[in-house]
């Protein structure tokens, strides 16, 4: 893959980007919060809560039901969503031979914990591609829409923010991106695509189309 010269490391997400696991997340969250009298369809859980820390995901259904959570409810979600991602999350399409064509460095930075970015990335037959290139925002304390994991992928991966490129499913991966002084490229999904246009991203929609709009 020539890509083009002045991107010399690709900075991937991971949900939503890398693995198939948006979906299986946000029913999973969906259901155990109308349990408690949320009301929200999917489409607008992709909008709210994909690519923040859980915490985040909490406090947005915690204001719009009116009181708090149950104690143990992040230890439900985990528990439940950890099991599901297990049995049902896979690559994107068109992941594999992206990569298998990609000869630049590459890594993944995301919000999630880490033990769940291999969890999923292991379970997709992603993770030996990953190895030593997977960053989290759990190790770093700091979320998006906050810039410092992508900053703080770029310096490990030994690059400077001009040097790098963004790819981002959600809202707050975009803005992270941006603030950062990346280049963001959305990976439009059908539910996000007006969001990520709105906050600036380039969108595409398929690997085969990134390909191209990279130069290849």
């Amino acid at each position: 893959m020539k890509i083009r010269k002045m991107v010399k490391c690709i900075i991937f997400d991971c949900d939503g980007v890398l693995v198939d696991t948006e979906k299986i997340g946000n029913e999973i969250l969906l259901v155990m919060a109308q349990e408690h009298g949320l009301q929200m369809e999917l489409e607008d859980a992709y909008h709210y809560f994909n690519g923040v820390s859980l915490k985040n995901c909490f406090s947005q259904i915690e204001k719009a039901i009116g009181k708090k959570l149950p104690e143990d409810f992040e230890e439900q979600y985990r528990n439940r969503s950890f099991e599901a991602f297990l049995k049902e999350t896979t690559p994107m399409p068109g992941i594999f031979d992206f990569l298998n064509n990609l000869k630049i460095p590459y890594c993944t930075a995301s919000s999630g914990p880490l033990e769940k970015i291999r969890l999923n990335l292991e379970t997709a037959g992603l993770l030996d591609r990953f190895e030593g290139k997977i960053f989290s925002s759990y190790v770093i304390k700091s979320w998006k829409p906050d810039p410092e994991i992508f900053l703080h992928a770029a310096k490990q991966m030994g690059f400077g923010v001009g040097d790098c490129i963004v790819v981002e499913d959600s809202v707050a991966g975009v803005r992270a991106g941006l603030k950062g002084g990346f280049k963001v490229y959305g990976f439009a999904n059908g539910y996000n695509n007006e969001d990520l246009k709105k906050e600036g991203a380039i969108l595409f929609h398929s690997y085969e189309e990134l390909s191209t709009m990279l130069g290849i």
